[in-house]
């Protein structure tokens, strides 16, 4: 046997693979023995014969950003006449639709935005859950938690426990990209640090929250720096078991100042994501990415180690700022979590499963 095999094998077998064994599997061009590890390592901790999705909204409630992130095509500099704060009717109308569409979540994340400190975002937040007080809002990044408390001279857990207090159900884990500073420095060297994005989890975790975990690959990192982004991860999640889910995308260069670097395509998603399965034995949900990468591969993400769809995304604006723009109805969903053999199930962020299991579909992966 050789050694990748056994590597696999012992992946399988729920045993912990090392970083080094971790960047062997990723140097690795067999995606078909890749993606049949990951497979059954998903099939192992999922065993039931349903694959879930959700249905919320990306409300992004400004564009202006002082972050400088080189990877974006969405955002605004402070001053520049196509910057917006959104006004609350706007937002209201979007949370409605929303629920109109069965969603029972918003994704509330913006820019950094270099005037609106604290109090400005508890008000948002109470204005929101005194209208909506059933949606859940899945809101702010580690990168806009750790902006907030420096503009607004509060720690990190003070901002933290605002927030919650005003109406803050989950964090998104949005803004790790690499948690690797030498790549951080290259792709926004105005954000926070890995240790500070790191940081901002833990103590949310510590209070009780729950949240989940990204990586945006395929730009200027290396192999070893996926690596070590997902063993920082996995470490975290060792000792506070906070995150309910991973989800890892392709960078997409489209209008942004690395628009000369290669678009990374299926091939590279899928095997990232396979390793991503065999190294994160302590995340009990991976999201396939069919938003950069379409339904079609987002399907076949779920023979790769995701076990989760993602979201409908009735609106999604900053990968489409970038020139990809995929999108599909919820019949379309629903539709190809039944082609790949499983039963659709629409959850919550808590990967509680808020329907029956629905009569399409055989149900025999």
């Amino acid at each position: 046997m050789s050694s990748i095999a056994r590597v696999l094998d012992k992946a399988v077998a729920g045993k912990r693979l090392s970083a080094e064994e971790g960047l062997c599997l990723l140097q690795l061009d067999d995606l078909a023995a890749l993606g049949a590890a990951a497979d059954a390592v998903c099939r192992r901790l999922h065993p039931e014969p349903y694959r879930t999705y959700n249905i919320d909204r990306n409300v992004n409630y400004t564009n202006v950003c002082v972050g400088g992130c080189r990877f974006c095509a969405f955002s605004c500099r402070p001053g520049d006449p196509k910057g917006y704060v959104l006004d609350r009717q706007t937002l209201y109308r979007k949370i409605e639709e929303t629920i109109a569409l069965g969603g029972d979540q918003i994704l509330l994340q913006g820019g950094m935005h270099p005037e609106l400190k604290l109090p400005w975002y508890e008000a948002l937040l109470r204005d929101v859950r005194e209208r909506f007080p059933r949606i859940n809002i899945h809101g702010f990044s580690p990168p806009e938690i750790h902006h907030i408390a420096q503009i607004s001279g509060v720690d990190v857990d003070g901002v933290l426990v605002c927030l919650r207090e005003a109406g803050l159900g989950s964090l998104p884990g949005g803004g790790a990209e690499i948690l690797v500073d030498r790549v951080r420095a290259s792709l926004s060297p105005c954000k926070v640090s890995a240790a500070g994005w790191l940081d901002v989890c833990r103590r949310w975790h510590r209070m009780g929250g729950r949240g989940s975990a990204t990586m945006m690959f395929g730009h200027v990192e290396t192999l070893a720096d996926r690596i070590e982004h997902l063993r920082q991860l996995r470490e975290l999640q060792e000792g506070t078991g906070g995150f309910t889910a991973f989800i890892c995308w392709t960078f997409q260069p489209g209008n942004t100042a690395l628009s000369g670097l290669r678009k990374v395509g299926a091939f590279e998603y899928l095997k990232t994501l396979a390793v991503s399965r065999l190294l994160l034995d302590n995340f009990a949900n991976l999201q396939a990415s069919w938003v950069t990468q379409g339904l079609s591969v987002g399907q076949m993400a779920l023979r790769f180690g995701a076990n989760d769809l993602g979201s409908l995304m009735i609106e999604e604006n900053v990968v489409a700022a970038a020139g990809t723009s995929f999108r599909t109805t919820h019949e379309g969903i629903r539709g190809a979590i039944t082609s790949a053999g499983f039963l659709p199930r629409r959850r919550n962020v808590l990967y509680q499963c808020l329907d029956a299991p629905s009569e399409t579909g055989t149900g025999k992966p």
